[in-house]
């Protein structure tokens, strides 16, 4: 079993990383989508729950992407499949872009949110991270949106990138996919 990247395929750790990231954004998506369903008049006990473990899942989501980016800045990645038109290279690339750009501008703004509400973030109950800015409401109000629309651009580019791997995989046979899930070249 690789560990690191080849010319053709996904060494083991991008692999883990990959599939951690999956189930950590899910999992966040998941969550995000039902809390923001739950009332927010008064005090709902499992509600108040659910945000302080997003918030921690959230900090185990960032470290994971700047795991994952100091990986790939020094592990190369395998190159696209030779038969893909130029325009899905170039889209293959936008998508991966904007997956790093969400990977962190979520968890920035998640941050921003509580540092203007004055609400702290625990780090993994070892500490309290430092407010990123002072309390300021007109500030929470609009990170609340922020935060929300950029959940809601990782669902469509979540989609995006599941609905393309599966295409690849099932209409046109290639190892798209098959890279993402084996170190073996099948």
């Amino acid at each position: 079993m690789a560990v690191f990247n080849t010319a053709e395929r996904y060494g083991l750790v991008s692999i883990a990383l990959h599939w951690t990231m999956v189930l950590l954004l899910c999992g966040l998506l998941a969550m995000g989508l039902y809390m923001v369903e739950l009332p927010d008049a008064g005090f709902d006990k499992r509600k108040v729950e659910l945000i302080l473990y997003h918030k921690e899942l959230g900090l185990a989501a960032f470290a994971a992407a700047a795991i994952r980016l100091a990986w790939r800045a020094v592990n190369p990645l395998p190159a696209l499949v030779g038969t893909l038109p130029y325009w899905q290279k170039v889209m293959a690339r936008l998508v991966h872009l904007f997956f790093y750009s969400l990977m962190l501008a979520l968890p920035i703004s998640g941050l921003l949110m509580s540092s203007a509400a004055a609400i702290p973030v625990s780090a993994f109950g070892m500490f309290d991270l430092p407010d990123l800015v002072a309390p300021n409401e007109a500030l929470f109000r609009r990170m609340i949106l922020v935060h929300r629309w950029l959940g809601y651009s990782l669902v469509v580019l979540l989609g995006l990138h599941s609905g393309a791997a599966l295409m690849h995989h099932f209409l046109m046979r290639d190892d798209t996919l098959k890279k993402m899930l084996s170190t073996k070249a099948r």
